[in-house]
């Protein structure tokens, strides 16, 4: 044997071998090499440092790779998961919603409770969400306005169960909306909310099929003047301009919900939105800092960073 001979080198090829290749436990290389399974763990550090063991993404996912690590470094985001979608997927709302799905199973937990926004992909990923879970989750909305909030609140009881505000979302009078926050169900829901585990939220855009139109809940005319008071988007039927500041509208005190500002403060805020024509309405809800994490789909991802460069 050469005397230049590296001995840790070549225990951290075979631990390498045996478990990249082999594909062991750390468990099974530990018994076989006779050494612990603490001393496996750090060969393979070892292996990786000395450039034994290399990593390299498939090029399509390396660069939604970094579209996430440049969007969390961007906005100081917690995380961003960024849905691999393309122009054959016919359904844009429904793909994100099951990824969304997804990646929420992998945080919550037994006797876990969710904060809800509105909109067609929440209600997606609700669906699936329910669907996949194990035991029943408890979720929480965060506006009045059940009819369009759940759609089919019938089809989800049995999985969830529902602590909704037994309110519409915009009230018929400033009196009305003060007498029905002042009741005792509707404060317990509003207290609720900020016990929750998580808060998950939709990101509306302007464009005529935004949920808010679809539902009847306002107006085009309503819309229009609000675009021209420099709305760019909602969050929680509350809008926003391009900076992300709120803009005063007159059915505001008519609003059964909880502010943006409350918003901000709630930990872990996950923000589910994707499509093209929302993509100012996102940039505007990262500029105002109401998201915590971001799920979003891949076009998306890359023309809110292109808006950065332009700006």
């Amino acid at each position: 044997m050469s005397e230049n001979y590296d001995f840790e080198y070549g225990l951290a090829l075979k631990a390498s071998w045996y478990y990249y290749v082999e594909n062991m436990t750390q468990q099974n290389i530990s018994d076989i090499m006779g050494i612990s399974r603490m001393r496996v763990i750090k060969l393979l550090e070892h292996a990786r440092q000395k450039g034994i063991i290399q990593f390299h993404f498939r090029s399509e996912h390396s660069y939604r790779m970094e579209l996430e690590c440049r969007l969390m470094k961007r906005w100081g985001l917690q995380d961003v998961f960024i849905v691999p979608v393309d122009n054959t997927i016919k359904n844009l709302d429904l793909s994100v919603g099951k990824a969304a799905a997804m990646y929420l199973y992998n945080q919550i937990h037994e006797d876990c409770y969710i904060n809800w926004g509105h909109g067609r992909t929440l209600n997606y990923t609700l669906g699936n969400l329910l669907q996949s879970c194990e035991h029943q989750l408890s979720i929480v909305s965060l506006t009045g306005g059940v009819d369009y909030y759940f759609p089919d609140l019938r089809a989800v009881y049995n999985n969830a169960n529902m602590h909704v505000i037994p309110a519409p979302l915009i009230m018929s009078s400033r009196e009305a909306t003060q007498a029905i926050r002042s009741e005792r169900p509707v404060q317990d829901i509003f207290n609720m909310i900020w016990h929750s585990s998580m808060t998950v939220v939709g990101v509306g855009s302007m464009s005529a099929e935004a949920t808010l139109i679809k539902k009847g809940v306002m107006s085009s005319n309503d819309f229009l003047l609000l675009g021209m008071q420099g709305a760019v988007g909602d969050i929680l039927s509350q809008f926003i301009n391009e900076n992300g500041e709120k803009i005063e509208c007159s059915f505001e005190e008519r609003m059964i919900a909880i502010s943006l500002e409350e918003l901000k403060k709630l930990k872990n805020v996950i923000g589910v939105a994707a499509g093209v024509s929302k993509v100012p309405a996102i940039h505007a809800s990262l500029r105002g800092g109401y998201l915590n994490k971001l799920i979003t789909d891949e076009e998306t991802a890359g023309l809110l960073l292109q808006m950065d460069e332009t700006q």
